[in-house]
């Protein structure tokens, strides 16, 4: 998996923090822009500490994502405040072996890689086929699996961020994809600390969320993303 946050809102904490307090000033936009760097920090905790998170809709992160499975990236969409580009499995046929990814639980028995190879190598065999009998990509690639490897781009408002990283972070969210929130919220930490300082699964605050079916770790979840 690779993952690169491509580009951002500009000063994204500066904009926020003057939304924020536009709504409850006379001053001109320009002159909330210009507020100094305490005041614009308690205001940012202050709004996220009481839920005013539609200012943090003004600013949006994009992210490039490479070496996921179509597993992973079939329940990223399902976020749909979000915009994807996402590469074409109809255009970009697969002439050559088609990447994969290998989940851990098959990847630490070398007889279980066995078998999930050559079960790969016999879907890229039957894809082949297709291609030369005449069968056009788009439908060549209904026999690809969930684990073929695909890239997109992705862009998403810091609000809808942070419910992608609460949902997404959990330990009981699916291994990859929450592989990919975790990194992307390191990426996200660095260029919005102060925004992204408290993200992560819903039990860093209180408790876990998912009650009778929570990890039973919090503690050692707090701690791990607070070293994020």
């Amino acid at each position: 998996m690779r993952v690169k946050l491509l580009t951002h809102t500009p000063e994204p904490e500066r904009l926020v923090a003057a939304a924020a307090r536009l709504c409850y000033s006379a001053s001109s936009v320009e002159d909330l822009l210009q507020q100094d760097g305490d005041r614009r920090e308690a205001l940012l905790a202050k709004i996220l500490a009481v839920g005013h998170l539609s200012t943090l809709e003004h600013v949006s992160f994009t992210f490039g994502v490479e070496g996921i499975s179509r597993a992973c990236s079939h329940q990223l969409v399902r976020h749909r405040l979000a915009s994807y580009s996402q590469q074409s499995q109809r255009y970009v046929s697969h002439r050559e072996r088609f990447e994969t990814v290998t989940p851990p639980s098959i990847a630490r028995d070398p007889a279980l890689v066995e078998i999930f190879e050559a079960a790969m190598q016999e879907m890229h065999r039957v894809y082949g086929r297709l291609m030369e009998a005449g069968v056009p990509a788009e439908d060549a690639r209904f026999v690809l699996p969930n684990a073929a490897a695909t890239k997109l781009v992705l862009t998403m408002n810091a609000r809808e961020l942070l419910h992608f990283f609460a949902l997404r972070c959990c330990r009981r969210a699916q291994w990859e994809i929450r592989d990919l929130a975790v990194e992307m919220l390191r990426l996200a930490r660095g260029a919005a600390p102060r925004l992204f300082a408290g993200a992560g699964p819903g039990c860093l605050h209180g408790a876990c969320p998912e009650g009778a079916m929570g990890c039973g770790q919090a503690d050692q979840v707090r701690r791990e993303f607070a070293d994020l």
